[in-house]
């Protein structure tokens, strides 16, 4: 669920007395086996009683999306949800041969969750990379660092050769 005017963080169920009266603007069902045609006429029947804008019921095994919007004070079913852009969210919802895709205001497609811990992984990844060639760097510049003290400290004793034999290493006379 979606409440607007609600300070963000856990809850273990949302109670909308104890949330200034608030109720969800925008609420998503995902069906299981265990979900009855009763719970969900339940459920339909309270989100319609205490406000709530846009309900959102999907059904994974059917590949089925019912959307029903309030209009007029009511919640109503709405037909040709295939391409459906929610008014409260700007999220598009496609529903394809196999699977509902869910696109961003930007129309770039959610993530599914298998899909969101490979590219985090990714990133981890390319992160751990950076991190090694940074520190390759430092090495590969601390390194030269020490070279370049050694040629300077090897210049110095050179230089005090040439003047213990009377010859000046800036002029060479």
């Amino acid at each position: 669920m979606i409440v607007f005017g609600r300070p963000k963080g856990p809850r273990g169920s949302y109670k909308q007395w104890e949330e200034d009266g608030i109720a969800p603007q925008v609420v998503f069902e995902v069906l299981s086996p265990s979900n009855s045609a009763r719970d969900l006429k339940d459920k339909l029947d309270f989100y319609q009683t205490y406000g709530v804008d846009e309900y959102y019921v999907y059904d994974p095994d059917a590949n089925r999306l019912e959307v029903w919007l309030r209009q007029g004070g009511q919640l109503r079913p709405m037909s040709h949800i295939n391409g459906w852009t929610s008014p409260r969210l700007g999220v598009r919802f496609r529903l394809d041969k196999d699977n509902l895709t869910i696109f961003y205001p930007d129309d770039r497609p959610f993530l599914s969750p298998v899909e969101l811990a490979r590219s985090m992984e990714q990133s981890e990844q390319r992160a751990a990379q950076e991190q090694e060639r940074a520190e390759q760097a430092d090495q590969r510049a601390e390194h030269a660092n020490r070279r370049a003290e050694q040629e300077r400290v090897r210049a110095e004793r050179l230089a005090e050769r040439l003047r213990a034999l009377g010859i000046d290493p800036d002029t060479g006379d």
